[in-house]
């Protein structure tokens, strides 16, 4: 597992892999726009050269996250066709750029079926409109806070057989939300069920990407909120298992925590994949990570894409 970080892209695009090297990730994951606005700036083609160059120097895994703001089962017909249009721009930036996987929310739609077919014919279009590049799409789990789709193995097996092009479709795996949506990863029991669930349902192999996140509600809370690693309410004994899972060896999985203590999350998470070094990250998780001291008092400190996983390529 190639473990790293949510970042942002202030300054350039191509700024993000330096951030990501700062605190010792091994993969990243963008907003190639902003994610909470509809716009998108053109790339330009400096843009999307120092992109790749920066993906090729220093050889870490990147996804890109789509907007916020996007219902791809929208039942209402307006914001369908936008939410549509506007995934679209999303994978042909992701295609221009070389990021492999475009991870998505499945949408809200109190109607399932027509949701999931809505959901589906979204992605379809856009792969469509991108036919020959290997930028693919993944349906992110949810918690099923609401009326949002993709919170059951079930619903996004129903997604993928819609989509129908399995070489550039699958799934990133949420630990918040499988938790919430009641995948029961804190206890072996819980984790070894859940596991042959997805084996069952969808296919180790249709996982292509992880979020790496505990959960600030408990099991089957349908709620959507993330805490630190070892703050929350998994445990540190569901995340040992994940990073330590040889179904998802060599996939890309990132922290998308509350910025600030990413660094220390990071050295948890890796000393937990380490046998050796296990026993110090859950005395290290055991108790609160340190708060940063409020900037008026802190003193100041000084601080492209050949390996990239093809939609298609054999997992490292």
């Amino acid at each position: 597992m190639r473990i790293g970080t949510q970042e942002s892209t202030a300054g350039g695009l191509a700024r993000a892999f330096e951030r990501a090297q700062a605190v010792g990730a091994e993969s990243l994951q963008i907003f190639t726009k902003s994610g909470r606005q509809w716009a998108a700036r053109p790339l330009v083609a400096d843009e999307t050269r120092d992109f790749r160059a920066a993906a090729q120097r220093t050889g870490l895994l990147v996804l890109a996250h789509a907007s916020y703001l996007l219902n791809l089962a929208a039942a209402g017909a307006e914001l369908w066709e936008k939410s549509a249009l506007s995934f679209v721009v999303e994978l042909e930036r992701c295609a221009a750029l070389g990021i492999p996987w475009l991870v998505v929310h499945p949408g809200s739609n109190p109607d399932v079926a027509q949701g999931l077919d809505l959901a589906a014919r979204s992605v379809r279009r856009a792969l469509d409109a991108t036919a020959g590049s290997p930028a693919g799409v993944l349906f992110e789990t949810t918690a099923g806070q609401g009326s949002s789709l993709g919170h059951s193995f079930e619903e996004l097996a129903e997604l993928l057989e819609k989509t129908a092009e399995p070489a550039r479709s699958g799934v990133c795996l949420d630990s918040c939300h499988l938790f919430a949506a009641g995948y029961d990863l804190s206890s072996e029991e819980g984790y070894d069920r859940t596991m042959r669930e997805l084996d069952q349902r969808i296919g180790s192999k249709a996982v292509r990407a992880l979020h790496l996140n505990d959960a600030k509600k408990g099991l089957s809370s349908r709620v959507d909120r993330h805490a630190r690693i070892g703050e929350g309410t998994l445990g540190l004994a569901a995340f040992e298992r994940l990073v330590c899972d040889q179904r998802f060896e060599g996939l890309p999985a990132v922290l998308e925590t509350p910025p600030g203590q990413r660094q220390e999350e990071l050295a948890v998470l890796k000393a937990l994949r380490d046998p050796a070094n296990r026993a110090r990250a859950r005395c290290s998780a055991s108790k609160p990570l340190a708060r940063p001291r409020p900037a008026a008092v802190a003193k100041p400190t000084k601080s492209p894409h050949s390996n990239l996983i093809a939609p298609n390529a054999a997992r490292g």
